[in-house]
């Protein structure tokens, strides 16, 4: 009978007993492997309570005599979303254990899969056998045993047992995976959370790659256990080879501690201890490391120059570092944090490649967050540490120039309420630096010819409050027009408090005839600037017969504002507008200041258009162009401060530069763009970027051009030509060979290059790169291996990071 209820309520009764009996011995039986990890008792309770129970068979059959119930043919029990199928079931009761015969299935609610031929357990789920068992977890692991035993309902044991967390492959599933464990006893302690295997073979691609004659590991579902993890090698010029083990300390749900040890050939032992805790709120963590080097000469090249830190024969060769990082929500709005990093040089992390503190500039900083709709509150102390390991001296004592700064503290303010029927945004903005060392770029001594003068920070304190509101409303008009007016007022408090080393380097840059400014430099002042702007839009909607459609819109702005005061001359240091790129990216913006210690003054024009294309074909073109003109008061961009930020812009002239940008884009995986900057009068190429790239099988490539016209003014007499190639194919399905290269065309060097290869799959990733780099000055070649082996739910072998950067 198929979905029978029995006739008496004993017998159903009866029914629903015995088959809830069956699927908790069947899942009590399968729970062992160590992809499940759960304890039998939890999950035999792991069914809602209220749940009915629904038995299906072809035929049910109870024997009083032999004391046995049997459903035969088809049997499939589903019972609180765990379902049982199997081709015959059998409850013995004065045996009191249940066998399932024939294609058994159980799905769990979960969606675990665990099937096989012959299930014979126990009704209190503490000691079975299974034959021919096999498991696929839901996190894609697969177990398979000729036979399997639970005892004490703790120890399960699997004989003749395989583990793999590779798909089986549809076509030929009898085909060997990528690896896979054979081993003789698999034994699994749902107690200790263990996995043991002994005899044990590793096979990579069907071949044994290794013996093991025992070894254990923490259950694959377990994700905090006390033990060994993968251990990792490296090689560096100056530290030679290396072996790091390791350690992790599961102490409690809620923190943990991994100690690791690091040995070199040329240096020694390097110690390092991770502490981490979490909490319902946010996490933190403390990293310690240091070591007592064995040959700090090693660092010293072949001219007698030190490429690391200190000094050669420095008696002191102890090193270290203490690093902290931390993130709370105080509540849905509010989140508080620190990231900090202390060491005993410039350059530790970076050279011992210590973990999440190894980065070329490292930003330690705290700091408290908001977030509301569309307010936004950041404050924050921070602090820049360079690391770098380099030749030019000038550059190594970049660590020391690099500020403190406390605090500073961004304000984003938007009422949800029109104001006069347009949007009111006001904005916050305050900072204080304090730097204990110039940071000055000088020539010495003085040469007219490359004329480089620049204090990009001076030695002292320096403070601003700014306080900025904006006013706009859009109008369209029948005709299509967009029309957008504009209000904004900005105003500032700043004071400097700078040494005489500062005010020296302030009047030495006075006497640069390119520059051509004054020694003003204030202790205190306050300024503002106010804007009356207007924006044109006129998007022009053209589509064609060919099913291509293009929106064309004309644009122009114009903006009315009194002088940038204190301009033109060195009143005032600029910590946060030091970088400056006029493109077409930034044609269209109010200020074009990247920060708030320049303000653009004058009244200005800006105007072009821009243009966006669509093919029928999937193909599509975007475009930008345009021009800025200064129609009256100072130009900004023409006036000098402390690091000449708007020389060479393009903006610094009545007309500015020509801007343009133009992209394309197709459906198979190409794109390209090109833009560039051109002068107003010769259309003569200032800057120039051309990239282009294509996205596909069985070959990826990327190719980029960049040109910057000379800035003596920076310290690059000489134009500048770049080239960027990169390349990725497959040799077949999984295997990929990739390489790139940059060339300076200038300098005629080739200034970095590697080549690498790849196998990857569901299960396994292995990646190799070797990887070369040349200083510009020295032509030095600086070279690097990097390797990688990666087994899912194993873990990863090699280095930490690969040595070159490689296309997908």
């Amino acid at each position: 009978m198929r979905e029978a209820f029995l006739p008496s309520s004993r017998q159903a009764h009866l029914a629903r007993l015995y088959a809830a009996s069956a699927l908790a011995c069947l899942l009590a039986c399968a729970v062992p492997l160590p992809a499940l990890a759960q304890e039998v008792g939890k999950m035999a309770t792991n069914v809602p309570s209220g749940s009915q129970m629904l038995l299906a068979a072809d035929t049910l059959v109870y024997n009083n005599d032999n004391q046995t119930v049997t459903a035969v043919g088809g049997v499939q029990i589903d019972y609180g979303g765990n379902r049982l199928v199997a081709q015959k079931v059998i409850y013995d009761r004065n045996t009191k254990r249940m066998v399932a015969t024939g294609n058994v299935e159980i799905v769990n609610s979960d969606g675990t899969k665990i099937n096989s031929q012959h299930i014979d357990i126990t009704d209190d789920f503490a000691d079975g056998f299974v034959n021919a068992l096999r498991v696929e977890t839901i996190d894609k692991a697969y177990f398979a045993a000729e036979s399997a035993e639970r005892m004490g309902g703790v120890l399960t044991t699997f004989h003749n047992g395989v583990y793999t967390a590779c798909e089986p492959c549809e076509d030929k599933p009898d085909k060997a995976p990528t690896w896979r464990v054979k081993a003789r006893k698999i034994i699994w302690n749902g107690e200790k959370k263990t996995v043991r295997f002994e005899n044990a073979n590793f096979e990579f691609f069907g071949f044994p790659l290794a013996y093991l004659p025992a070894f254990e590991i923490a259950d694959p579902t377990v994700k905090r256990k006390s033990g060994f993890l993968i251990p990792g090698i490296s090689y560096n010029s100056h530290l030679g080879y290396s072996v790091k083990v390791p350690y992790y300390f599961a102490l409690s749900p809620t923190y943990d501690l991994t100690v690791s040890g690091s040995g070199y050939t040329k240096q020694g032992f390097l110690g390092e201890a991770e502490w981490r805790q979490r909490f319902n709120n946010g996490e933190y963590s403390l990293k310690i490391a240091g070591i007592q080097q064995r040959d700090p000469d090693a660092f010293i090249d072949r001219a007698g120059r030190n490429v690391d830190s200190g000094t050669a024969g420095d008696p002191n060769k102890l090193r270290g570092m203490m690093g902290t990082q931390g993130q709370f929500a105080i509540n849905e709005r509010w989140n508080f944090g620190w990231d900090v990093l202390l060491q005993t040089d410039k350059n530790f992390s970076s050279t011992y490649n210590i973990d999440k503190y190894n980065g070329s500039t490292h930003q330690s900083t705290v700091y408290l967050t908001g977030l509301n709709g569309r307010n936004y509150f950041d404050v924050r102390a921070m602090h820049f540490d360079v690391q770098e390991n380099t030749l030019n001296s000038n550059i190594a004592a970049r660590s020391n120039q690099q500020p403190w700064v406390l605090p500073s503290l961004d304000y984003a303010y938007i009422p949800d309420a029109p104001v006069a029927g347009g949007q009111l945004s006001l904005n916050v903005n305050t900072r204080v630096f304090r730097r204990d060392e110039l940071d000055q770029t000088f020539n010495v001594p003085y040469n007219a010819g490359t004329p480089v003068q620049r204090v990009r920070g001076i030695e002292g304190e320096s403070g601003r409050l700014t306080t900025e509101a904006e006013w706009k409303r859009t109008f369209v008009t029948d005709d299509g027009l967009v029309l957008t007016p504009l209000l904004a007022l900005q105003g500032d408090v700043d004071y400097v408090n700078a040494s005489s080393g500062s005010l020296a380097a302030v009047n030495q840059m006075a006497t640069n005839p390119l520059i051509n400014a004054n020694d003003d430099m204030r202790s205190s002042f306050a300024r503002y600037m106010a804007t009356a702007g207007l924006e044109m839009r006129w998007p022009l909607l053209f589509s064609m017969a060919s099913g291509s459609s293009h929106v064309v819109e004309p644009m122009a702005q114009l903006f009315l504002r009194p002088n940038e005061q204190y301009v033109g001359g060195l009143a005032i240091p600029n910590e946060d507008a030091q970088s400056m790129v006029f493109d077409a990216t930034t044609l269209f913006e109010r200020d074009k200041f990247s920060g708030y210690d320049r303000i653009e003054g004058g009244s200005r024009a800006n105007v072009g258009f821009r243009y966006s294309g669509s093919y029928i074909n999937g193909w599509g073109t975007n475009a930008i162009f345009g021009q800025s003109y200064q129609i009256g008061g100072e130009n900004s961009f023409a006036a000098p401060d402390l690091v000449n930020v708007g020389a060479y812009s393009g903006l610094q002239d009545t007309k500015s530069d020509y801007v343009g940008l133009f992209g394309i884009s197709s459906p198979n995986g190409f794109a390209a763009s090109v833009s560039g900057r051109f002068d107003e009068q010769t259309f003569e190429v200032r800057r120039a970027e051309v990239k282009a790239a294509y996205s596909g099988l069985p070959v990826s490539l990327s190719a980029k051009y960049a040109f910057i016209q000379a800035q003596p003014l920076y310290g690059f007499t000489t134009d500048r030509h770049e080239v960027t190639l990169g390349a990725s194919t497959h040799l077949a399905e999984n295997w990929r060979v990739f390489g790139t290269g940059t060339y300076d065309l200038q300098q005629s060097l080739l200034v970095k290059d590697g080549v690498g290869f790849a196998y990857n799959d569901s299960c396994f990733t292995y990646l190799m790169t070797y990887s070369q780099s040349r200083d510009l000055n020295t032509r030095e070649v600086t070279q690097s291996i990097g390797f990688n082996l990666s087994f899912r739910t194993l873990g990863d072998f090699g280095s930490s990071t690969s040595a070159i950067d490689t296309i997908q």
